[in-house]
């Protein structure tokens, strides 16, 4: 599979949806949830692709992911990699234009560079009463990223599909809250600014469209990553 293979598989998810890989979410349920949207831009490396051999589904090795780190400061999910996102604001026309609006404010991206391909149906998170709108999208014509503001986000970083899919990186986070376990994906990272932990809602979005994808290689769903 080439990087137009790829596009074209991220593509139809767009268009179709989750089927039956559909995120596993908090328990709990959300009532008049705040509205907020996410941004899943895949586009190929601009530097060294991933050493790794392709994937067992022929991902491509250049292929990518824009992630971030958040700042350990903050009072929600510090210190935790995510998507580039944030609330719905009223000025916003839709999902699509927060979440651009938010990645070019979190990352300094050229929101032009980027095509959307469409956007996901929402996932509803409890135990913050939000409703996340994936926004799937290419990176068409990448421009630079940076960290724009220390008080939001420590790093910024783009990760090769390949090693969130490498079997060796992934593995299972157990929160326990108010009585109830929730357990989640995991996935193990290496950026210029160190190994980060990616679980919560990022990874749980990840392992769903890798499955919905065809991509996901077996892992050990025993092995367990703790938490803090």
């Amino acid at each position: 599979m080439d990087d137009g293979h790829a596009r074209a598989a991220l593509a139809r998810v767009a268009a179709t949806g989750w089927g039956d890989a559909e995120p596993l979410v908090e328990p709990g349920s959300t009532t008049s949830p705040r509205h907020a949207a996410v941004l899943m831009l895949f586009g190929a490396l601009d530097r060294t692709p991933s050493d790794r051999p392709a994937a067992a589904a022929d991902v491509p090795r250049d292929l990518d992911v824009l992630l971030l780190a958040r700042a350990t400061t903050l009072r929600a999910h510090p210190g935790e990699v995510a998507f580039p996102g944030g609330r719905i604001d009223p000025g916003d026309a839709d999902a699509v234009a927060a979440a651009l609006r938010e990645a070019h404010e979190e990352t300094g991206l050229d929101p032009t560079g980027v095509e959307v391909l469409g956007t996901l149906p929402a996932v509803p998170l409890a135990f913050s009463n939000h409703l996340v709108r994936p926004v799937l999208a290419w990176w068409r014509e990448p421009s630079p990223i940076r960290v724009v503001d220390e008080a939001e986000s420590a790093a910024v970083f783009r990760v090769p599909v390949a090693d969130l899919l490498d079997p060796a990186n992934r593995g299972v986070t157990v929160l326990r809250r108010g009585g109830q376990e929730w357990r989640g994906p995991g996935f193990m990272v290496t950026t210029p600014t160190g190994d980060h932990l990616l679980w919560g809602f990022t990874a749980m979005l990840l392992d769903a469209l890798f499955d919905r994808l065809g991509w996901t290689e077996p892992w050990d769903r025993d092995r367990e990553f703790p938490l803090g």
